[in-house]
């Protein structure tokens, strides 16, 4: 496993800013050599390939509205990678979203939840018996 640098300059449009060097440590080397393979069919260097999807990656993802909902992560499986293995991507969904999900999925509490106790109330019975 090579590390494999990704970017190391300026921005286009950013002059007169200091450049950010990223890497990325430990790639597996049949994901550096589909790499390699990509950027050569696009006739790019391997940085510049890797520059390409980092901008595809950032213009395709719109920015969390982070301001009104707490944020959570949430894992989505991708298609298999090589040797079978799944690989994962986090985004942002709120707790409106998420509850909004479930409920369009038909989702229902389970009945013996009704008598159970609050989170709430565990924490101040905790926190009161100190």
């Amino acid at each position: 496993m090579h590390p494999i640098w990704i970017f190391s300059g300026l921005s286009p449009g950013r002059e007169g800013m200091m450049a950010v060097n990223l890497s990325i440590k430990d790639v597996p080397e049949g994901l550096a050599q589909r790499l390699r393979q990509r950027a050569e069919r696009n006739h790019r260097s391997l940085q510049g390939e890797l520059m390409s999807i980092l901008n595809q990656a950032v213009q395709e993802e719109p920015e969390p509205d982070r301001s009104r909902h707490a944020s959570v992560t949430t894992p989505t499986p991708l298609s298999p990678g090589a040797g079978g293995a799944r690989s994962w991507v986090q985004g942002w969904k709120s707790i409106e979203y998420l509850a909004a999900e479930r409920r369009a999925a038909g989702w229902q509490p389970d009945p013996s939840l009704a008598n159970a106790p609050l989170a709430v109330d565990i924490i101040r019975a905790d926190r009161d018996s100190r």
